[in-house]
């Protein structure tokens, strides 16, 4: 009987724990907006000062008790937790650890230049591209305050021009979803190579319309959504590298497609696809006036190709 009260004596603080870490992520989803590591950082040396002291009232309930070391559970912890969790909540109604965001709008012209590459250099958050731009860029910044201003710089070279956007991040990781969200519009007349970093988050990207011959898209984390459909006059390469969770790569029938994965990827949905040795190819491929080429290579965890 002993042992018995004794284990569920001791499964009430792991309980507890693995509640407040589900509290956590669930606010941190519900409330983007709050920063739940700045929280952290702010208050835990009262965290260690409540741990220490539930760990001395255990010992001394052991010692009146004249119980064997543990044999009195956990009650100290378990009450710990609760003031952690009643604390927690006390923070964020103070609104400690609140985001604050801006939204910023940036136009740029393509100032005569006949063809661009566009650095773009996301630490985390979302980020949404597509073309229908009346210049070179129409760009939407909402960012933290606390993670600085986006910085979009073009130059120009002879007939070639040069576009960077990024974004100096040198605050912690966040354990809530990021606040920078960024909406990017590129013209679509105007020949393009794109280099898109993102550290962690979400990438939506449309080449429908856009003139790109070769994009190189690395995530270290999160999902990717790339539209690779519409007509093409010539050929498409795009290398995927990193992290990413899950990749959906949409590409159209009628233009032939060949796919080629590498690395450790988790699993591979190609419907409608021909497979040989990693490669993926439609039945347009080397049929048609223009190409799609993909290489898929990292620790993706699922790939799904679609045909539109």
């Amino acid at each position: 009987m002993v042992d018995i009260q004794h284990r569920k004596r001791t499964s009430i603080a792991g309980g507890l724990i693995v509640v407040i870490i589900g509290v956590i992520f669930l606010i941190a989803n519900l409330q983007p907006q709050l920063d739940m590591w700045s929280i952290a950082m702010r208050y835990w040396p009262v965290f260690l000062i409540l741990i220490g002291l539930g760990k001395i009232f255990d010992a001394f309930l052991m010692r009146n008790d004249g119980s064997p070391r543990g044999a009195t559970g956990n009650a100290g912890m378990a009450l710990v937790m609760l003031v952690l969790l009643g604390f927690l909540f006390f923070a964020l109604q103070r609104g400690h650890g609140r985001v604050n965001t801006r939204q910023e709008s940036q136009t740029i012209g393509l100032q005569g230049a006949k063809s661009v590459v566009a650095n773009i250099d996301l630490p985390s958050g979302s980020l949404d591209l597509s073309g229908g731009a009346s210049q070179l860029l129409d760009a939407n910044f909402r960012y933290r305050e606390r993670d600085g201003r986006p910085e979009a710089s073009y130059s120009v070279s002879g007939d070639h021009g040069t576009l960077d956007i990024s974004q100096n991040n040198d605050s912690h990781t966040h354990l809530a979803g990021s606040g920078n969200d960024w909406r990017l519009l590129l013209g679509n007349a105007i020949p393009l190579d794109l280099n898109i970093s993102i550290g962690a988050g979400k990438a939506k990207l449309n080449f429908q319309g856009l003139d790109v011959s070769h994009a190189d898209v690395k995530i270290g984390a999160g999902e990717l959504n790339l539209d690779l459909t519409g007509p093409r006059k010539s050929d498409l390469h795009v290398d995927i590298h990193g992290g990413v969770g899950t990749a959906v790569i949409r590409l159209p029938r009628d233009v032939g497609s060949h796919i080629q994965t590498s690395g450790g990827l988790g699993s591979v949905n190609a419907s409608g696809f021909h497979e040989a040795d990693d490669a993926y190819t439609n039945d347009a491929f080397g049929k048609s006036p223009a190409t799609i080429y993909v290489t898929v290579s990292g620790g993706v965890g699922q790939v799904t190709l679609v045909q539109q």
